[in-house]
């Protein structure tokens, strides 16, 4: 049966599709209010799909669906296929990468901290944030508002251990680590800071007014000094302050643009009328046309994961399912979330202005990767290639006479930097300095993965870009015909002050790119990034060495052990603080006993 016919026999309820390739792996997931309508929508001929529904359709040889009793469970169902599956036709947003959250750890004096992805472990999380400096400033924000530590000690380890920092003169914090602060007292402010940090200011504020005027019926007032300046804080936090906008915001407004290739979705955060901060996310354009169906997809899934909400949100198009998007949000949020589309006035205006920021970020991007192409194109004419190199690799060894070498792959795709198929590389075969011989082990590994079907080094490239002259070539050349990899291969030549120069070939020809300003501009660009990427690999190889070399004067701490020990509690003073009972989870209980004995040695001498 085709999906075609399949289609006609959908029964006329709520759920969820699922697009399948010719693999059988999923390519879209949709929902709808009446399946039967939806899905053979897709199938009819005369549809006027644009091209790009019109190249998922082609590729569709089956499809799944769920039905669901209300249209509020096919929205959720929606998300939680499209998280699980990603599919490569719906709206992608790489918040893990881009968009990370602060994480308040599961423990006796739990303590914020910066990641990028939420995990199942206990902890809470906050966020998605705009990036590390906002996520940064506000943990800074809460602990000095707060009082809480934002140093590296550990509590209650250390306790009664040394004298406060700096922090505690200035009254930035009330110094857990000299015994200032009960736990009760400590958890009861963590719990107001992770208020905040949620947008619940109002109910801090409330509960706050509550012991004040509690503590002056006593005629401690004192106490209820500093909960009144606390109070007046935390109410001008929201504007002098600005944490992190788009998480204290009580209006958000959403708007897109959509070209042929790039489609920008722009979000503005207000509080009380005023502006506080904008936001641009940017994805391929997806397939279907419907401007709605991508703005509500769009708005699902940007407030997937996330802990706090506005009050009201508006939208540049009118969605079918206000009242399901408004539910949804609602039981997410734990309050009352308003959906509009403004008509007319200053909420229109806002939409307005959401969807300008949306065209210009759109535009920009697709004139980028117009010239990204174009830069790519003149890269083929001159290297004299069958096809463009759409998917390039470059090599760089880096080493100190001989020792710790190491290897650094970047990958440039369109033009721009693939951060995640960055690889790194010890070398394995060599003891001494021979830059040609390591380079040749790395293509070796590197290509003998890839036939190995192994998902790292799944993607082969189009063109190869190795640091170094003729040499290297002549390293790496016979490897890739051995190997049977037809891959185009040019070394990267600089000149006597370590600037690039050139592209030289297999045949050793020197092949000119100065008279050439963008093609320059770019491979200067990749041999910049592959020379940072590896020496940055190289000193932290270094540094963790001499690091280990500390941990192994300690009797019956060997290499491995004091790897185990980094990997657990990631730096020295975090072992020296740690407790027998800390240390015992990353090594055996007598060895935890000597570490344990000889650091406290160490610090009373």
């Amino acid at each position: 049966m085709t999906p075609k016919e399949k289609a006609l026999r959908l029964p006329m309820k709520p759920g969820v599709y699922i697009m399948l390739d010719k693999k059988g792996e999923v390519i879209y997931v949709g929902k709808a209010k009446k399946l039967y309508n939806r899905v053979n929508s897709y199938f009819r001929q005369n549809s006027s799909h644009n091209s790009k529904t019109r190249l998922m359709v082609s590729q569709v040889r089956d499809f799944d669906y769920i039905i669901t009793d209300t249209e509020f469970e096919a929205l959720v169902l929606e998300n939680s296929l499209i998280k699980r599956h990603m599919p490569r036709y719906n709206i992608l947003l790489k918040d893990d990468k881009g968009y990370p959250s602060v994480r308040l750890s599961n423990d006796e004096y739990p303590r914020f901290s910066i990641v990028s992805k939420p995990r199942e472990d206990g902890a809470r999380y906050f966020g998605p944030y705009g990036g590390r400096n906002e996520s940064r400033r506000a943990i800074e924000t809460v602990s000095a508002l707060l009082r809480l530590p934002t140093c590296n000690r550990r509590f209650p380890a250390d306790i009664g251990k040394g004298r406060p920092c700096l922090n505690s003169h200035i009254g930035r914090c009330d110094a857990p680590c000299a015994g200032k602060m009960t736990v009760e007292e400590y958890r009861e402010r963590i719990e107001r800071a992770c208020m905040i940090l949620s947008g619940k200011t109002d109910e801090v504020i409330k509960l706050l007014e509550e012991k004040m005027l509690a503590h002056a019926e006593k005629l401690e007032f004192e106490l209820a000094g500093k909960l009144r300046d606390e109070i007046r804080a935390i109410s001008t936090l929201g504007t002098k302050q600005k944490i992190i906008s788009s998480m204290m915001s009580d209006t958000d407004v959403f708007a897109l643009y959509t070209g042929e290739s790039k489609t920008a979705f722009s979000v503005l955060h207000y509080i009380d009328g005023s502006l506080l901060e904008s936001e641009t996310r940017m994805t391929e354009t997806p397939v279907y046309g419907e401007m709605s169906e991508l703005l509500e997809e769009f708005v699902v899934r940007y407030y997937s994961g996330r802990t706090s909400f506005p009050r009201e949100i508006y939208l540049q198009y009118e969605v079918s399912s206000t009242e399901t998007l408004e539910e949804w949000l609602t039981s997410l949020s734990g309050k009352r979330v308003y959906v509009y589309t403004p008509k007319r006035g200053e909420k229109l205006k806002s939409v307005e202005m959401a969807e300008q920021n949306a065209r210009e970020k759109a535009l920009a991007a697709i004139n980028r990767e117009e010239r990204e192409i174009r830069v790519l194109e003149d890269l083929k004419k001159i290297l004299a290639l069958d096809s463009l190199p759409e998917r390039i690799e470059s090599y760089d060894i880096s080493n100190i006479s001989g020792s710790d070498m190491v290897a650094g792959m970047v990958v440039f795709k369109n033009g721009s930097p693939l951060r995640r198929e960055y690889r790194r590389f010890k070398i394995k075969t060599l003891t001494g300095q021979d830059d040609p011989q390591a380079m040749r082990e790395v293509i070796s590994r590197r290509f003998m993965r890839y036939k190995d079907g192994d998902e790292k080094f799944k993607n082969k490239p189009d063109l190869i870009l190795l640091d170094g002259g003729i040499t290297q070539i002549n390293a790496v050349a016979p490897l890739l015909c051995e190997l049977g990899i037809d891959v185009p291969l040019f070394g990267m030549v600089k000149n006597d002050k370590h600037s690039t120069r050139a592209i030289v070939n297999v045949d050793g020809n020197e092949i000119g790119i100065s008279a050439h300003p963008a093609v320059f501009r770019f491979v200067t660009a990749v041999q910049e990034e592959v020379h940072r990427y590896s020496i940055e690999y190289h000193r932290k190889l270094r540094a963790r060495s001499m690091t280990e070399s500390e941990l192994t004067k300690i009797p019956g701490v060997g290499k491995a052990r004091a790897v185990k020990l980094l990997e657990t509690f990631k730096s020295i003073p975090a072992i020296k603080a740690a407790s027998y009972e800390e240390l015992c989870k990353a090594v055996p209980k007598s060895s935890a006993e000597v570490i344990r004995n000889y650091f406290d040695r160490e610090e009373k001498e």
